[in-house]
């Protein structure tokens, strides 16, 4: 079967992007002939593509790259956007001018959408047809396909819905609607993302043709380690990646990284982690807060944050306050809050309140805990399948909705306990593992986001910490089991074709 994915960005780093690149190769697995449109310039060098595209004067040539050996095949499209790649949320993007959706003229966008809507055209030419279609993000892949007058499926992820569309629904919700009124099925990651679908575009009927279409968790990929190979397995990456260095589009930063990951490999007690983009909506503002506290009941232990993004050095100037005691200039990093991402200043008001009233011996105990934690930027999604296995412990702090807890499910995949915010799909992720954990475990794997959150970041850390290895060890293979019985990317790949196809009764409501 010949199915085309328009995805529009790259295939490494953040949610959508692991996404489509697991799809992809789900999809080739099954022995289907997968078409994927990205824009990714280092795609050539991704071992699992087997073709690349590219328009030259407006004609596409495909070059072949590899001979797969398994069924399927995997051939990836660069579409020539002019150099201007439309965004969710402001970030660097080597090779491009990048810039937010609502930042972009009227021209901008059609531009950009009749660009990729020739693109996709000449791809299903070229294939000899397409059997099946996924658009990506509710603004602009659905639009782009349904103009392209292909049948599809659309996958709602979340960022689009909450950061262009819902803020700025007088451009964006006509395009909105004109791709998802289209689709033969609605696929989204939780019940969350579906209500706020629903509830921004109430006249089109959608619960009727969405669908629940969670992401996948590469079990092979992303499985437990044994202690005692951790540390060497941490030292290995350090290693591997200093010797490799950086570079290309998006790439990591070797003389950050491979430092960082020693240090954590160095860890004289527990290893804790978060993974995700360094933006507000992350609440790693709160994770940093409430370490010191998790530091003082766990001498020794080490706290390493993979990611990158426009709030990081917010993040490294608080850790620098709170290390050096000086909550006079914490406290200002909360009043600051997104004004330290570029935008307007808005207070953390999660962060400001536990700030004005730390717990008895707070300023000792962050003191105590400077040298404990490390930034290694960006990684690769496959370091970071060797990352999460070496930690006891991943956090998932996020104070904005998430369409689902992709990062919470490989950490379990790892046996390794998530500890994740209670709400939207991170809360539907853990409601879905706790049934399989003891009375003691299950209630450290969430926690609500409100008020008291630093002390229950820390509360919940501790406690898992202090379990007998017994439970903690019973805690992990249950944890294990239920995220392979669960969730896997060939049950993901055969659903975005049933909805792609109409075939909706196949597929569960969300």
């Amino acid at each position: 079967m010949r199915v085309l994915i328009f995805h529009g960005y790259l295939l490494r780093g953040t949610g959508s992007n692991i996404y489509n690149a697991n799809l992809a190769q789900a999809l080739a697995r099954l022995g289907h002939e997968v078409h994927l449109l990205c824009q990714d310039l280092d795609a050539p060098r991704l071992g699992w593509i087997d073709a690349i595209g590219r328009w030259t004067e407006g004609r596409l040539s495909v070059q072949q790259l590899r001979d797969r050996a398994g069924p399927g095949t995997i051939s990836a499209y660069l579409p020539d956007i002019g150099g201007l790649l439309p965004l969710y949320v402001q970030d660097e993007y080597e090779g491009f001018e990048a810039r937010v959706f609502e930042d972009l003229s009227a021209e901008e966008i059609e531009r950009y959408i009749t660009a990729n809507v020739a693109a996709v055209t000449d791809v299903a030419e070229a294939a000899g047809g397409v059997d099946a279609a996924l658009a990506n993000h509710l603004v602009m892949g659905p639009v782009i396909l349904a103009r392209s007058g292909l049948a599809y499926a659309a996958k709602v992820h979340g960022s689009a819905l909450e950061y262009t569309v819902k803020p700025n629904p007088e451009t964006f919700l006509p395009f909105a609607r004109e791709g998802i009124e289209a689709a033969s099925g609605v696929l989204v990651g939780s019940r969350h993302t579906a209500e706020s679908l629903w509830a921004a575009l109430p006249d089109l009927d959608l619960e009727s043709k969405t669908r629940l279409g969670p992401p996948g968790v590469d079990i092979d990929g992303f499985r437990p380690l044994r202690p005692a190979e951790r540390p060497q397995r941490v030292e290995a990456l350090a290693a591997r990646i200093e010797a490799e260095g950086g570079g290309g589009a998006f790439g990591r930063d070797a003389e950050v990284a491979a430092p960082a990951i020693r240090h954590y490999a160095a860890a004289e007690g527990p290893r804790v982690i978060f993974v995700g983009k360094l933006i507000v909506s992350k609440g790693v503002d709160l994770l940093l807060a409430a370490w010191p506290l998790v530091h003082a009941a766990n001498p020794g232990a080490r706290l390493l944050a993979v990611g990158f993004g426009e709030f990081g050095d917010g993040l490294r100037r608080l850790l620098a306050a709170l290390g050096a005691g000086d909550i006079a200039e914490a406290r200002e990093v909360a009043r600051l809050g997104r004004g330290l991402e570029g935008g307007e200043a808005k207070p953390l008001s999660i962060l400001s309140a536990f700030l004005a009233d730390p717990p008895p011996g707070y300023l000792d105990a962050a003191a105590a805990a400077a040298g404990s934690v490390a930034f290694a930027g960006r990684l690769e999604h496959d370091e970071v399948a060797e990352l999460l296995p070496c930690a006891e412990a991943l956090v998932m702090p996020s104070t904005f909705p998430e369409a689902f807890g992709m990062v919470a499910v490989e950490a379990a995949s790892c046996g390794v306990l998530p500890v994740s915010a209670g709400h939207s799909g991170m809360q539907e992720v853990s409601r879905q593992l706790a049934p399989a954990l003891s009375e003691e475990v299950a209630p450290l794997i969430s926690f609500p986001v409100e008020a008291g959150a630093v002390a229950g970041i820390a509360e919940r850390l501790n406690a898992w910490l202090a379990l007998d290895e017994a439970t903690r060890a019973s805690a992990r293979e249950a944890l294990v089991r239920t995220t392979h019985d669960l969730w896997s990317w060939e049950g993901v790949a055969s659903g975005v074709i049933a909805a792609s196809q109409g075939r909706l009764d196949q597929l569960p409501k969300p």
